[in-house]
C-alpha cells in the first residue's frame, strides 16, 4: 500500500525532445541578445506547477510575458493537458507558444500562436492559423514585435 507520503508522478519528457527545446532556448537567446530590445528573459525549469510555460520574458517597460516553446518535425504541436489548460487559464494575457517546425529538405519556420488558440493548436497542429510565421533566418525584431509590442 502506498504512503500518502509519496510524491506524484511525473511526466517524463523524452531526452530528444528537452535536447530540441533546449536548442530553441538557445537560438531565442542568441537572436534576441542581437536585436535591438532589450529584454530580459528567464528559462523555467519547473515540475511543481505543470503546464507552466518555459520561458518569461520581461520587456522594457516591466511588463511580463509567457513563453512556450515547442519543436516539431511534422504537423501536431505537443501540447500536454496541462499546457493547454495554462494557456486557456491566461489567454487574456501576454502568453503566447513558439513553435520551430523544420521538415527535412525545407527552410525551418517559427510559427507564434497566441493563448487563446492552445486548444486548437494542439487539434489541428501547424494546420491551425498562426499569428506570425517566419522563415529562417529569423527576425527576433519582429517576433518579439508581436509578442511584447513597444
Amino acid at each position: 500500500m502506498p504512503s500518502s507520503t509519496s510524491l506524484p508522478k511525473t511526466r517524463i519528457v523524452p531526452r530528444a525532445v528537452a535536447n530540441r527545446e533546449s536548442g530553441l532556448w538557445k537560438l531565442m537567446k542568441t537572436g534576441i541578445d542581437k536585436s535591438s530590445r532589450k529584454l530580459t528573459m528567464t528559462r523555467l525549469e519547473t515540475w511543481a506547477t505543470p503546464g507552466v510555460p518555459d520561458v518569461i520574458v520581461m520587456d522594457e517597460r516591466g511588463t511580463f510575458h509567457f513563453v512556450e516553446l515547442k519543436h516539431t518535425k511534422g504537423n501536431a504541436i505537443d501540447l500536454s493537458p496541462h499546457q493547454v489548460t495554462w494557456m486557456d487559464n491566461h489567454k487574456n494575457g501576454s502568453a503566447w507558444i513558439l513553435v520551430r517546425r523544420k521538415k527535412d529538405n525545407e527552410k525551418a519556420t517559427i510559427r507564434i500562436y497566441h493563448a487563446a488558440k492552445a486548444v486548437d493548436a494542439r487539434m489541428d497542429g501547424v494546420k491551425h492559423p498562426a499569428d506570425l510565421i517566419v522563415e529562417e533566418p529569423f527576425n527576433w525584431d519582429e517576433l518579439m514585435g508581436l509578442m511584447c509590442p513597444i
